[in-house]
């Protein structure tokens, strides 16, 4: 009887937490962003509390949903991100809230966001005022990374490019060993792991696991040892170094428990 109320309650506490980040990112857009409009002039600096605002609003929302119960949190192993300066943050992308988390954790976030939330009425507001990258346009989207990672951004990127589905194989497009080679970035990689999988590609959000799902992160010291950008074979070290990077995460996230 015990695990039926449970359930019921994660499913409605689900809901809640949805509803709770859409009118969250309208209150930052039309109340708090333009606030610090009036308040601050200089651009760089508007983008630079913008962002540290959305860390903190994230930060509450993953207490929000721990304290509900939907998931139990354990970030131990990745409090460093915290600390870290002008890295690309590579990391695998098992679930809907994976972005979330990570900002979580990292003050001085940057993050490539697709074109579609350019238009998205909850989220709009938030990637427009952070100065979030867009992956509209491919010859730009270099010159940003390089710029984000001189200013001292941390740029989180998901290699896989979409949400893992459930019992695929982890496999990487070739968008993030490209950033990383062409701009020489200093590579941090981190694993997530969520147990049971839960808001998963195609799968609906009220469609939850029978218990608690436990969302892990683990920062990786080492990584695969990065290429330079030698502009005679670049496709081709590119697509070495993608391959490294899939078996490296493959092979770490199999002995991370």
């Amino acid at each position: 009887m015990f695990k039926k109320i449970n359930y019921f309650w994660r499913v409605i506490a689900t809901g809640i937490c949805f509803s709770l980040f859409g009118i969250g990112g309208l209150l930052l857009s039309l109340i708090i962003f333009p606030i610090q409009r009036l308040l601050i002039n200089d651009k760089k600096l508007q983008k630079r509390v913008a962002r540290k605002t959305v860390h903190y609003t994230f930060k509450f929302f993953i207490g929000f949903m721990g304290f509900v119960g939907i998931f139990k949190f354990d970030l131990q192993q990745a409090k460093k991100l915290k600390s870290l300066n002008g890295h690309l943050i590579m990391a695998n992308h098992p679930s809907l809230i994976d972005v979330v988390v990570l900002i979580s954790m990292i003050p001085n976030a940057d993050c490539i966001v697709k074109t579609h939330l350019f238009k998205n009425v909850f989220l709009k507001g938030v990637v427009n005022n952070t100065g979030y990258i867009s992956n509209a346009d491919p010859e730009g989207l270099l010159e940003d990374c390089e710029s984000s990672l001189k200013e001292g951004n941390n740029l989180i990127i998901f290699p896989q490019g979409t949400r893992t589905k459930l019992d695929d194989k982890l496999q990487f497009q070739r968008g993030a060993a490209n950033i990383a080679i062409r701009c020489q970035a200093n590579v941090m990689s981190v694993l997530l792991k969520v147990v049971p999988s839960t808001l998963t590609k195609n799968v609906p959000w009220y469609r939850i696991p029978d218990t608690k799902a436990h969302f892990s992160a683990m920062v990786v010291d080492h990584s695969p040892i990065l290429p330079e950008n030698n502009v005679i074979q670049t496709s081709k070290d590119v697509r070495q170094y993608n391959r490294d990077l899939e078996n490296f995460f493959r092979e770490e996230l199999s002995k991370y428990g």
